[in-house]
């Protein structure tokens, strides 16, 4: 009876290990078959300055709108010292192509130098590069007219007929710049006017989003909540955060792409969340700013949740596994 228990656990790994390499290895076989790169993407401009209009484009080779309905691509800008900037995502056209665009500029646009906007498709992965020159945006505007008209010395000749009126005045000359999308004119410098709130402060939950179907849920708005009052107004709380993301972001948009594919994960994922939701509600307690606070709710929040999902079921486990034994 183990025996064939070992070989139905063993079979069922091989054909898991088989779809996953299967999936991994799309794009490559198809870049070596067609010899085109299965999926690249380039930037209307490689240098922009503060408010300027970056329009990324590209085509997935290979995308077959059947087969991978409900996938995104996952888009992550960083900073030159490879902070997270912004993160979102993106559905291609049923061609593979695609295209968006952003406002250069910002809160977290500090520092000049190269920002990388990354793009993940399934296991493939492009970027662009672009380098930010920081300063102020503005748009083109028409020149001054600094010279006065030269003063008429010889009179007209006299004309027999009179000149015909003239019905039209002269259209007023537009001497304010003309500023690019996302921003406006103010003192007569155009500035941005539109950052994207949801992920100003170190990105948008991606799962819990996926998993309540709108970054508009209560449930999303309550985790954007706790991180931009409580646990961003404090450097404990920023510095975790910064650290969180980094490993949050390697694996969410794979999670999210598999929620919005197959309902019945995208329940189970629901489930599996709750508790932690509900544990998180410990750091509405914290004032906002208090670092003390922050830190010594937030370890507390990170022991109970290690309790409900480790702690628990291996204490559950061991118990079902001893009173199997001892019926033995």
């Amino acid at each position: 009876m183990k025996m064939k228990m070992k070989l139905v656990a063993f079979l069922a790994f091989a054909l898991l290990s088989i779809s996953i390499l299967s999936y991994g290895v799309t794009g490559s076989v198809f870049a070596d078959s067609h010899n085109v790169v299965p999926f690249a993407a380039s930037s209307n401009m490689d240098i922009i300055a503060n408010g300027g209009n970056v329009i990324i484009s590209g085509d997935i080779n290979y995308y077959d709108s059947a087969l991978h309905s409900g996938q995104d691509i996952t888009v992550i800008i960083k900073s030159p010292s490879n902070n997270l900037v912004t993160i979102k995502q993106i559905t291609p056209s049923s061609d593979g192509s695609f295209q968006f665009n952003f406002v250069a500029g910002g809160p977290l646009w500090k520092v000049s130098g190269d920002y990388i906007v990354e793009l993940r498709f399934g296991a493939d992965k492009t970027d662009v590069t672009i380098n930010y020159v920081g300063g102020t945006f503005v748009g083109s505007a028409p020149e001054p007219v600094d010279k006065e008209p030269e003063p008429v010395d010889k009179e007209p000749e006299p004309v027999d007929k009179e000149p015909e009126p003239v019905d039209k005045e002269p259209e007023p000359v537009d001497k304010e710049p003309t500023c690019g999308a996302g921003t406006e004119l103010v003192n007569g410098i155009c500035q941005v006017t539109k950052i994207d709130e949801s992920n100003e402060k170190g990105g948008g939950c991606l799962i819990a989003t996926a998993a309540y179907g709108s970054e508009l849920a209560p449930q999303v708005q309550f985790l954007r909540e706790i991180r931009d009052n409580q646990l961003m107004s404090t450097e404990s709380g920023a510095a975790f955060m910064e650290s969180f993301n980094d490993v949050y972001y390697s694996f969410s948009p794979y999670i999210a792409d598999m929620e919005r594919e197959n309902p019945a994960f995208q329940e189970a994922v629901r489930v599996f969340i709750t508790p932690m939701m509900s544990t998180l509600s410990i750091m509405t307690l914290a004032e906002t700013g208090n670092d003390a606070q922050v830190l010594g709710l937030g370890i507390s929040v990170i022991a109970l949740n290690l309790g409900l999902y480790i702690a628990a079921p291996a204490a559950v486990g061991f118990t079902i596994s001893r009173k199997i034994k001892s019926r033995k």
